[in-house]
């Protein structure tokens, strides 16, 4: 469900979405922007850290109670804290030796050193950890954009990735897990979220 309070990125960011994404050479983000959105996530996120890391139980999000595939993970979205799993660089597949194999949940997030909180950009599922980011893959190109707009602005980010292992071996459960994740944390470079959070860093993928 959409944020009703919340601009669409068109509205949002008409005009400065950057020649990158748009091919023309338009307005860049400004600083307050970049802020502005950065701060919306934190605000929203910075509960759901604190109760994970606590012990304490939030409403899952939007995860839906009548349908048993998706309120069936509950339990794990309640309890998998993505700030205690070890961070890993992006390029890590670029390391002569796998760190994380098979069956995983990732979650990437960002420190960025102005904010007093972490900020959950994307969750992923796949049955080969060790192989999932080696290729093409949607999040890269937000990132990417992500990172050069904050260089232009002169903010800092502290990017990572990092894999939960005991994730279902199974597709189907570990995938309605990956939806139950994403429910409740909203992370805004899934495109489940993209429209909640008005994401300007680059055009819309499909």
């Amino acid at each position: 469900m959409a944020d009703r309070g919340a601009p669409r990125q068109g509205d949002l960011f008409s005009g400065a979405l950057g020649a990158g994404a748009s091919g023309s050479a338009e307005l860049p983000l400004q600083e307050h922007q970049l802020r502005q959105w950065q701060q919306r996530l934190l605000s929203f996120q910075q509960p759901r850290f604190e109760a994970v890391a606590e012990g304490r139980h939030l409403a899952a999000g939007q995860i839906n109670l009548f349908d048993a595939e998706i309120a069936g993970p509950a339990a794990t979205v309640q309890r998998l804290d993505p700030l205690a799993l070890a961070p890993r660089h992006l390029q890590f597949w670029r390391w002569p030796e796998a760190q994380s194999t098979g069956a995983a949940l990732y979650f990437v997030i960002d420190r960025p050193p102005h904010l007093p909180g972490s900020l959950l950009l994307y969750v992923g599922e796949t049955g080969q950890a060790d192989r999932r980011w080696k290729g093409e893959h949607d999040c890269k190109s937000y990132l990417a954009a992500y990172g050069e707009a904050l260089q232009q602005v002169g903010l800092a980010s502290q990017l990572s990735i990092r894999f939960w292992n005991d994730a279902p071996a199974q597709v189907r459960p570990r995938r309605a897990l990956e939806q139950a994740l994403i429910r409740h944390w909203l992370p805004p470079f899934n495109k489940e979220t993209r429209g909640r959070w008005a994401t300007p860093f680059t055009a819309e993928l499909g």
